[in-house]
């Protein structure tokens, strides 16, 4: 049976189940669901290293991709901004702690920088002990507040010396240098972390880093670069989970797996097989590009027939998708624990034929479009729209289509894009409710669902964007140099949901609302004078 007929049968079920109904604008209270999540489902927030730590050249740090890339003055980045100094969070530990204290949850998601464990990205060559010692600090940090560490060994800062000497990703022996990093990373920290992630979100590292240039190291290798840096981003997950499978896990009882990000895809016309399929391939493009070999041992079919007939029509003799081996394919197979989702919103899709003679390219390769609907709330971003009913389906589709792993929602939140301060984030509760909802009813549906990573703790750097994005749930005041947290209202009603484990009645939903909004204009009074504060509160 070929995918697309799965697919097809699983958008059925959807309709079926009278998902459907939410086309339209989506009347998300009348579809609201009020009950709880199972007994010891996990909530926490996340971050990344290189968005948040800052010192970027302190205590033998070496330089990243990322660090190169920002100090390039180009115009690479929004405002020409850099991340050497972030939110300070490399100095800030402490005090960070007490923000995930406040928020009471289970769990932390964060980043390990591999250059300031390994300055130069090679294990053999430099450890940094001062690295060595602040990660560990960190997470006993977190320990002692019952908070259970979720580690990224990779999230997009590669080693600069990495990238100069042997070309980043394009080259297969990563595999290799990723594989002595995440054991150096289970040596030194295994005994207290049992849930490790090994890349966060490689799609957008591959694409955006090796096809479009937006990211570092910020290559325009078009319709290759990216299919050969995930095809060995692919491999170096293998060897992490091998690895830990072979040596660390009969000593530390851990779990690793994998964080893929993904919107979801829904056709414009359910009754057009044309659209159906044009979905299904955003979506094996999308997620099934790295879970596929994970999970079944090889890229989607889709993939592999799309790619290999516009290769072979723009005059090449082989596709520009790499091959797995019959050896690859059956030890990469199988090599995660668990699945960690990252999802944000949705885009309608219907096809439309790219003439190979555009030239190689990710997006001519799919033949299709993704659309938005004028009606779905805009939190700012230009690509983030709200679209809760997506999330349930995504979340559905990734428990059909990979045989029911345990998943953990690793990236999930709101952005703010507005200049001055904004404490009241009434969108981002809309937000937050909408989708923790739709995941709840997911479970319902039979997913497994284990954990909730809302993103982000904190203001950050938001890569190419700079500072204009707002993801936290505390406001950084990125023009004091000591880098004040401020909450927003968001923080008490994500609080109520961890503390009730779901929702637990109209009422009371209701009443966490209208706090946090009371809440948030009192701390509006907490910024100092002449700042730019907007008040965004709609009772």
């Amino acid at each position: 049976m070929k995918p697309v007929r799965v697919t097809t049968l699983l958008w059925m079920l959807l309709l079926v189940l009278g998902l459907g109904a939410t086309r339209k604008g989506s009347p998300e209270e009348a579809s609201f669901y009020y009950g709880t999540f199972p007994l010891g489902f996990s909530w926490g927030v996340g971050s990344s290293a290189y968005q948040t730590e800052g010192a970027w050249d302190q205590d033998g740090k070496g330089p990243s991709i990322w660090d190169v890339f920002t100090h390039s003055g180009k115009g690479k980045v929004l405002g020409n901004e850099t991340a050497d100094v972030a939110c300070d969070g490399y100095y800030k530990v402490q005090e960070d702690i007490i923000l995930l204290r406040e928020l009471h949850v289970n769990h932390y998601r964060f980043s390990l920088s591999w250059p300031r464990l390994l300055p130069t990205g090679v294990r053999a060559e430099q450890v940094n002990k001062k690295g060595i010692q602040f990660y560990s600090d960190l997470i006993d940090a977190l320990l002692s507040s019952n908070i259970t560490p979720i580690v990224t060994l990779h999230h997009w800062d590669l080693p600069q010396l990495l990238q100069v000497k042997y070309g980043g990703w394009q080259n297969v022996s990563m595999a290799n240098y990723f594989r002595d990093y995440a054991n150096l990373c289970f040596e030194a920290f295994g005994d207290r972390v049992k849930h490790w992630i090994t890349f966060s979100d490689p799609r957008a590292m591959a694409e955006k880093g090796y096809e479009t240039g937006y990211h570092a190291p910020g290559l325009k290798l078009r319709g290759t670069g990216l299919y050969k840096a995930a095809h060995h981003i692919i491999k170096a997950h293998a060897q992490a989970w091998h690895s830990y499978n072979t040596t660390w896990r009969s000593k530390q009882q851990g779990l690793v797996g994998i964080s893929l990000n993904c919107d979801w895809g829904e056709p414009v016309d359910i009754s057009n097989l044309k659209d159906i399929e044009a979905a299904e391939r955003y979506l094996q493009f999308c997620l099934g590009w790295f879970a596929n070999p994970i999970y079944a041992g090889d890229y989607p079919q889709v993939m592999k027939d799309y790619i290999g007939r516009k290769s072979a029509e723009q005059g090449l003799e082989m596709s520009r998708l790499p091959v797995f081996s019959l050896q690859e394919k059956s030890y990469i197979k199988g090599t995660s624990d668990f699945l960690g989702l990252g999802h944000f919103t949705t885009r309608y899709i219907m096809e439309r034929k790219n003439p190979s003679r555009q030239g190689p390219s990710y997006q001519n390769d799919r033949d299709l479009i993704e659309l938005v609907d004028p009606n779905w709330p805009d939190l700012g971003s230009k690509w983030l729209y709200s679209v809760p009913w997506g999330f349930r389906r995504l979340l559905n589709f990734a428990q059909t289509q990979y045989g029911d792993p345990p998943i953990y929602v690793m990236e999930n939140g709101a952005s703010q894009k507005f200049h001055c301060t904004q404490l009241c984030d009434e969108w981002r509760i809309q937000y937050l409710k909408g989708y923790i909802n739709e995941m709840l009813k997911a479970i319902k549906d039979g997913a497994n669902i284990k954990g909730y990573t809302s993103w982000s703790l904190l203001d950050k750097f938001e890569w190419e964007k700079g500072y204009s994005d707002r993801y936290g749930f505390y406001y950084v005041e990125f023009n004091d140099r000591n880098k004040p947290r401020y909450p927003k209202a968001s923080v008490q009603y994500y609080k109520k949901i961890i503390i009730a484990n779901g929702f637990p009645n109209p009422r009371e939903v209701e009443s966490w609302y209208l706090k946090a909004l009371e809440t948030c204009s009192i701390n509006n009074q907490r910024l100092a004078a002449g700042e730019s504060v907007c008040f965004n509160v709609f009772l």
